[in-house]
């Protein structure tokens, strides 16, 4: 039994994130104690802000002496941080270090790079503390009301926080909490980071239906809303597509509607970046991600398209469209793209699974996003069973629910992204998906081509249909090239 006077956990970080997973924690029936690191004369006062603000007469206690909050925390201590990603969490630890004792644990929920956490658990364990690397999605709503948390690092320490962060986890339509734990070293921030770039690849694919139901077929945003709406009574029912159709509705205090006055320049963070560099990292394909990042990058250069666009002038044929018939494919490529991104997405989970011996339960990782986080959707429950079945599918679109589906969307998903091509409109994130799904279910491609090309001009072998796969040729195509190769490796 803890001592009385002592707190449950302590939480580390009073901006939007932390101030809302401790009011959670509290309502949840736990000791909390907060403390922020202050910048002086910039972030004073923010803990007594906190504490005469939301947390006014609830049982959280407020310190400004980093010391006296980790002597407030119960043995062994539990303490979160929500502070920036990168060294503020290097000189947090290291001010913490001093005042731990044995076997106390720290939890950083940050957008952490999984590198960094790979270091941060191995650097914890040998002072002889634990450490979690953990994901968190859901923004400032998840975080007060339940989001989806991804725990990874060391094993030993989810016993002890297990309690509190499935407590404060948003609850999947069946009741379970969309907290587990994830696995070792740096997985937890991992899994993360590639649910941020399905996220991105989520984002644009829906960005695009807009796009084409707009320009294509004149929709005006209340018409696009029930379209959406209707949407998430379906298979694409998530919170991505619920959100579209309130943000389509949506008047600011003057009248209009807000989203026709939103400049088309979108920032980024860097998860997305990150799960595009790492797929690169692990020799897998993540294209449709790549494509949502680039395309953010690409509407960030506003002036230069402004001015490409008086240089080229766009032909549009006019023609005049079914609209229903438009709108239903439409879906088929939202819906087959959107099953493409987390086919990609999963497949790298794997392949770091295998790469870093992490034992990745991807069925489980499939349950920790049906709530709380921003990706959470309906299919999400496909795809666990998928990863549950007795034969585990090679890739996500193999398994035999989701083939079905692929083969049912592909007739609508190509004929519109014909049409957008044709009618010059850029539909990157669906064309991108469309490419991968063909060149994925070809027995056959160029590469044969390239690999000739690169024997030809750097001797660097290639394999031969007509002998057992592993053994390397190198061929004189000159006639004055010698015998040497350049020897096989692969990236």
């Amino acid at each position: 039994m803890a001592n009385q006077n002592k707190t449950d956990i302590g939480l580390i970080g009073l901006a939007v994130m932390g101030e809302n997973l401790a009011l959670n924690m509290e309502s949840k029936g736990w000791h909390v104690s907060v403390y922020n690191r202050t910048v002086p004369g910039v972030e004073e006062g923010v803990v007594e802000r906190f504490l005469n603000g939301r947390a006014k007469g609830k049982n959280i206690e407020g310190f400004t002496d980093i010391k006296a909050f980790v002597d407030s925390i119960a043995i062994p201590r539990k303490i979160m941080m929500m502070v920036r990603a990168g060294s503020p969490v290097d000189e947090l630890m290291d001010q913490l270090f001093p005042l731990l004792s044995p076997g106390d644990i720290l939890i950083d929920g940050g957008n952490s790079n999984y590198e960094d956490t790979n270091r941060r658990v191995q650097l914890a364990e040998s002072k002889g503390f634990l450490f979690v690397g953990s994901g968190v999605s859901g923004g400032e709503e998840g975080a007060l009301n339940g989001a989806s948390i991804m725990p990874g690092g060391s094993e030993k320490a989810w016993p002890e926080v297990k309690p509190i962060l499935q407590s404060i986890a948003a609850k999947a339509p069946d009741g379970t909490p969309c907290c587990q734990w994830v696995g070792p070293a740096g997985s937890g921030h991992f899994v993360k980071m590639i649910h941020n770039g399905i996220e991105y690849g989520d984002m644009q694919l829906i960005a695009e239906a807009y796009w084409v139901m707009k320009k294509l077929l004149d929709l005006t945003n209340e018409e696009m809303a029930d379209v959406f709406a209707r949407w998430n009574e379906g298979k694409l029912r998530s919170y991505l597509i619920e959100i579209t159709a309130n943000i389509l509705r949506h008047k600011d205090k003057s009248g209009g509607y807000l989203i026709d006055k939103i400049l088309d320049a979108a920032g980024q963070k860097g998860t997305g970046k990150w799960s595009v560099i790492n797929a690169m990292e692990l020799g897998m394909p993540l294209g449709l991600i790549a494509t949502a990042v680039f395309e953010r990058s690409l509407s960030s250069q506003k002036d230069l398209r402004h001015l490409a666009s008086k240089q080229f002038q766009c032909q549009h044929t006019q023609p005049i469209y079914n609209k229903a018939e438009l709108v239903k494919n439409i879906f088929s490529a939202l819906y087959a793209s959107k099953l493409v991104s987390y086919a990609q997405g999963f497949a790298v989970l794997q392949r770091a699974s295998d790469a870093f011996g992490w034992h990745l339960d991807l069925a489980s990782i499939a349950r920790m996003w049906r709530g709380g986080c921003i990706i959470r959707s309906i299919f999400l429950n496909d795809i666990a069973a998928a990863f549950e079945a007795t034969d585990k599918p090679k890739h996500l679109l193999l398994a035999p629910y989701f083939k079905e589906e692929m083969k049912t969307l592909l007739p609508g998903w190509k004929s519109l992204v014909a049409e957008s091509m044709k009618e010059e409109l850029p539909v990157p994130a669906f064309s991108s998906a469309l490419n991968y799904f063909y060149s994925l279910t070809s027995a056959d491609l160029p590469a044969n081509l390239v690999q000739a090309q690169r024997d030809y001009f750097g001797a660097h072998t290639f394999e031969r249909k007509d002998e057992l796969r592993g053994q390397f040729f190198h061929e004189n195509w000159t006639g004055h090239g010698g015998d040497t190769k350049s020897g096989t490796y692969n990236v």
